[in-house]
């Protein structure tokens, strides 16, 4: 059973539409309690850092999420789900995350470049690992986001994207994963990493 976290600031819908595409049982974790029994967390995420950290707490999913990450349960974060796992952002101010993985979360110089950082980018393979099986190095997948990790720890790199410069874009470390693109924008290289996550043993 994959639980998506439901805590009124997260693209829920599209996610799990596309896990239940792919076979999986899926159900909204809308307390903390409803993450008890699950083998697997989804955690999406939209919007500013802040705001979404916020609501996070407010639900009371924070210490849960830290607890079941410590246990080993597989936990994915999408987008600014992703970024949630760090320690840290400066994005509209100073906020700090679950931080699961070391590094912090900040803003892209524009330096001639649109931000947000708004469509299609390639994923610059660094690691061989079953969350990526199946992905090709260059691979495309699909952005919206101001805002980019800079990982503290090389070791948690899967995979980077150029633009401007080289941020972490695909990260793990033991059982917690983050991707900053959308998958289920990012059609078969979205859904074969969703696919990845779902399949993969504990």
């Amino acid at each position: 059973m994959i639980a998506i976290v439901d805590y009124g600031a997260g693209n829920l819908r599209s996610v799990r539409n596309a896990l239940v595409h792919l076979g999986a049982d899926v159900v909204t974790a809308s307390t903390p309690d409803d993450l008890a029994g699950a083998e697997k967390i989804v955690l999406p995420g939209v919007g500013a850092f802040g705001a979404g950290m916020r609501a996070l707490r407010a639900a009371g999913f924070e210490q849960p999420l830290k607890e079941r990450a410590a246990a080993g349960v597989p936990l994915i974060g999408i987008c600014l789900g992703m970024q949630y796992l760090f320690e840290a952002s400066d994005e509209m101010g100073q906020h700090t995350g679950l931080g699961l993985l070391p590094g912090r979360v900040t803003r892209f110089a524009a330096n001639g470049l649109k931000v947000p950082h708004t469509g299609w980018n390639q994923l610059q393979v660094r690691q061989s690992h079953p969350l990526l099986a199946g992905v090709a190095d260059g691979a495309y997948a699909y952005f919206v986001h101001s805002y980019y990790v800079e990982a503290g720890d090389p070791a948690d790199v899967l995979a980077l994207t150029d633009y401007g410069i080289e941020y972490a874009s695909v990260v793990a470390r033991g059982t917690i994963y983050g991707i900053q693109p959308h998958p289920e924008k990012s059609q078969s290289v979205g859904l074969q990493i969703l696919k990845n996550f779902v399949e993969m043993s504990a």
